[in-house]
């Protein structure tokens, strides 16, 4: 879900993927590269996203990585999911409520 809302933003690599997750989340959530990769392999298997060799400013050759329609459907479903684990959550630990 991460990846695929980083992503929303443009096109990313890898690494910039992570950093992204770990600059906006203040550090808290630290993607390692041994997750990373193969979580996004199973999303372009999944047709989620697609990728595209290119180079960084950095005069490296990276890989980018798109959303796609697909893998927009899939942020949204997975959104839906997560916001009613909270609800159901919460209604666990509110105090004095059973």
């Amino acid at each position: 879900m991460m990846i695929l809302q980083t992503l929303r933003r443009g096109p990313l690599h890898g690494y910039a993927i992570a950093q992204h997750i770990r600059a906006t989340s203040d550090d808290l959530l630290q993607i390692e590269e041994g997750s990373l990769y193969p979580a996004l392999q199973r999303m372009l298997r999944a047709g989620w996203l697609t990728a595209e060799w290119t180079v960084s400013p950095t005069n490296r050759r990276v890989r980018q990585y798109q959303v796609t329609s697909a893998g927009r459907q899939q942020l949204e479903r997975e959104i839906a999911s997560f916001e009613q684990m909270i609800n159901a959550i919460m209604q666990v630990l509110r105090p004095g409520e059973s």
